[in-house]
């Protein structure tokens, strides 16, 4: 009886030992996928969310939507944009989605424009572009990630103005052949 309780426990001990091992190696390797959200969109009224998933050690890609609902300077905008981007981590000691990384992106963004005096002023705008960002994503106990980003974005335009308005009813401000892409994002790995 003591020599089959022994041997029992000598298993399970092992079989746990086994297990903790298992977990551990799992741990250690990094999350392929995270879902974030822009810690500063909120500011400008906007939700602007992101789905990055590592393709390898080096590289990933990354979507991001945004849905907008702010107002400027007497100008209401709501619409949404999408930004598909590739990210390369050039971390040498760190690999995808952590570390350093340069990334290549496109946007495309549809906005309605509507004059906060006279709401039967509106506009369309679109733009079509691209740039490049640079930036740094730090993951924390592999479980959550913050990424701080930033880089210029390159346009082509279209503004469609209705109801009589003409493109002085609406600051324009940043929209435009030239802007200026930057974010906090905050999100989780798995």
């Amino acid at each position: 009886m003591r020599m089959r309780c022994f041997l029992i426990g000598c298993i399970g001990a092992t079989l746990i030992g086994l297990q903790a091992q298992q977990a551990k190696s799992q741990s250690e390797e990094p999350a392929k996928n995270l879902i974030k959200a822009n810690l500063l969109s909120p500011v400008v009224r906007t939700g602007s969310f992101f789905y990055e998933r590592a393709l390898n050690e080096k590289s990933a890609l990354q979507l991001g939507i945004f849905y907008t609902g702010s107002s400027v300077f007497g100008t209401l905008f709501r619409g949404i944009g999408i930004t598909p981007e590739y990210r390369f981590y050039v971390s040498e000691s760190k690999q995808a989605p952590a570390g350093f990384y340069v990334a290549p992106f496109l946007r495309y963004q549809n906005l309605r424009l509507i004059d906060k005096d006279n709401t039967n002023l509106t506009a369309d705008y679109t733009s079509f572009g691209g740039g490049v960002c640079v930036g740094n994503q730090w993951l924390f106990k592999n479980q959550v990630s913050l990424d701080l980003f930033g880089g210029p974005s390159f346009n082509a335009t279209s503004l469609t103005t209705r109801n009589g308005a003409t493109r002085e009813d609406f600051f324009l401000g940043n929209l435009g052949y030239f802007s200026f892409r930057f974010g906090i994002t905050l999100g989780f790995a798995f």
